[in-house]
């Protein structure tokens, strides 16, 4: 789709929604797919920016209709309108983004309860019936740079301290066997930025954004959190064994988790405004894991 104005956002939603005439609009996210429109601080719509990306918001849409009565955290409970343009409406679910520094400031019992609702969260996604998820859309989760483009794209963008980390990280994924759970549908955004977080009161309103849900490897839905902290990603996979019976494997979520910010980078590598906080993530990842030399 073209690029939009403010009024010509307003004009469209209006139309369909007239009661929504004396709102407040303003762009809230400019994402790499669709363009978010806030109203009044209470409603979501969300705008495509190609035929791509159409189809991703009705899939979307058509998952969270089946995931959204079966977990017990609140998700979008998104509409599709037809349009033109299609787009789609939700509820906002209250709440900031959930950052490293936020987490920090939480007290124990915060932490702990973000860890289980989380853990709930996954578990209760992981017991949906794959063959439903799928006639609903649901397909393979988008594959990771292979660890050869990786060390020809991301490997020389790092300084030497952050290389030869960089290497063994390689290497160990590399080494991987497949993931003794197999494949399964999840979430695998489950980072704090899709998520509704309540700093005052210390709680989890709500995760949004399942754009990138799909089936992928079991293991790899605890690598999100790492973005936030470290801590949490152990309270969540201690908390999940307690939930499902599935015993998991840190050291894999460790090497996943350095891996998928190399290949974050080396997908990134020719675009210099992303390469510096690409390096930074993953430099934090080595000094979170003392894991560098």
């Amino acid at each position: 789709m073209t690029e939009l104005n403010a009024s010509e956002f307003r004009s469209l939603i209006t139309n369909t929604f007239p009661e929504l005439t004396a709102s407040v609009f303003k762009l809230a996210t400019k994402g790499w797919d669709s363009l978010a429109v806030d109203v009044d601080d209470r409603l979501i719509f969300k705008f495509p920016r190609t035929p791509g990306a159409e189809r991703a918001l009705v899939r979307e849409a058509a998952l969270l209709g089946l995931i959204r009565p079966s977990v017990s955290m609140a998700v979008p409970d998104m509409r599709i309108h037809d349009g033109p343009p299609m787009f789609s409406s939700h509820a906002k679910l209250q709440g900031e983004h959930l950052l490293t520094e936020d987490y920090e400031t939480l007290p124990e019992d915060a932490r702990q309860r973000l860890g289980d609702d989380l853990a709930r969260f996954y578990a209760e996604l992981h017991d949906l019936d794959d063959d439903r998820m799928r006639a609903l859309g649901a397909g393979p989760i988008l594959p990771w740079q292979s660890p050869d483009t990786v060390r020809d794209k991301a490997l020389p963008l790092l300084p030497s301290e952050l290389a030869s980390y960089a290497e063994t990280v390689i290497r160990d994924y590399q080494a991987l066997p497949p993931d003794p759970y197999g494949i399964t549908f999840g979430f695998f955004d489950g980072h704090g930025w899709n998520m509704a977080f309540d700093q005052a009161a210390g709680k989890l309103n709500g995760l949004y954004d399942f754009a990138d849900s799909g089936f992928g490897p079991l293991h790899q839905e605890f690598i999100y959190s790492n973005f936030i902290s470290p801590d949490l990603t152990a309270r969540i996979v201690s908390a999940y064994e307690t939930l499902t019976g599935r015993k998991l494997d840190r050291r894999r979520i460790t090497i996943l988790t350095g891996f998928h910010r190399l290949s974050e980078l080396a997908e990134l590598a020719g675009d210099p405004a992303f390469i510096g906080a690409k390096i930074d993530s993953f430099g934090a990842w080595a000094v979170a894991t003392a894991y560098a030399g």
